[in-house]
């Protein structure tokens, strides 16, 4: 059900992007956009609390309660700027906005590939705080055992963002044709 649940999340989260930005520069309504924008957030509060309730009433954990908290992470420290992402690329489209830039070579490209970890971190602590919260909450090892699991397989994921990420600031990627 967990899984079914995240699926209509990230779909319902996507359903109030589109409909903000849809009624905000097709239908010119900026406050209705507006307000559809703001209620995206709520599709992960309806996430957070169905997961706990199901593990509190004697569900025992799996992957997909653990990916239900990641999703929640990822969303609160992504979700501002995938829509903000949406967001220019409807105004280039629909609104007369400007062409949004592309950041591929170079120092600027190492600065966007660092600020990306640390919304990687950010929703680490975020969907691990989350896990921990649960698995304190729920007080039960063998019931959240795969919550733990998820933690650590995450940290790992993690760690070798971090690598990648670094790699651009001490080895910035450079233009075809340059030297």
């Amino acid at each position: 059900m967990i899984g079914w649940l995240i699926i209509a999340c990230e779909i319902g989260f996507w359903v109030f992007v589109l409909a903000g930005l849809t009624s905000r520069y097709i239908f010119k309504k900026k406050r209705l956009g507006t307000f559809l924008l703001i209620c995206s957030p709520i599709v992960d509060l309806i996430l957070l609390i169905v997961t706990v309730f199901d593990l509190k009433n004697g569900a025992v954990a799996t992957i997909f309660h653990g990916i239900a908290a990641i999703y929640i992470g990822v969303s609160v420290a992504f979700g501002h700027q995938m829509i903000k992402w949406a967001d220019a690329r409807f105004s280039y489209r629909f609104g007369n906005g400007n062409e949004p830039m592309k950041i591929k070579y170079g120092k600027a490209h190492a600065r966007k590939e660092r600020e990306g970890w640390y919304r990687h971190l950010l929703s680490w602590l975020i969907g691990g705080g989350i896990l921990v919260g649960i698995i304190l909450y729920i007080n039960d090892h063998s019931q959240t055992q795969v919550l733990l699991r998820t933690i650590q397989f995450w940290t790992l994921v993690l760690v070798i963002d971090f690598i990648i990420s670094i790699s651009y600031t001490l080895f910035p990627k450079k233009q075809k044709g340059t030297m």
